[in-house]
């Protein structure tokens, strides 16, 4: 595949939001904005290990039967 040869200035830089700082020959990097982690509530917390607990218990008395 031959390519074109250029012809003319090639198109600027434009800043992208939430992209990466400048390179040193202007150009930039277009990084996606990463969603921030929702904290887990204390409540929710302390579920999820009440059900851990309540699982192993009653694998523990299924395997001992």
């Amino acid at each position: 595949m031959d390519g074109r040869p250029h012809q003319g200035p090639l198109r600027g830089a434009y800043p992208v939001p939430g992209g990466s700082a400048p390179l040193p020959d202007g150009d930039r990097v277009p990084v996606p904005v990463r969603p921030r982690r929702t904290a887990l509530r204390r409540r929710r917390f302390a579920y999820g290990i009440a059900v851990a607990v309540c699982v192993l218990v009653l694998l523990v008395v299924g395997v001992s039967r």
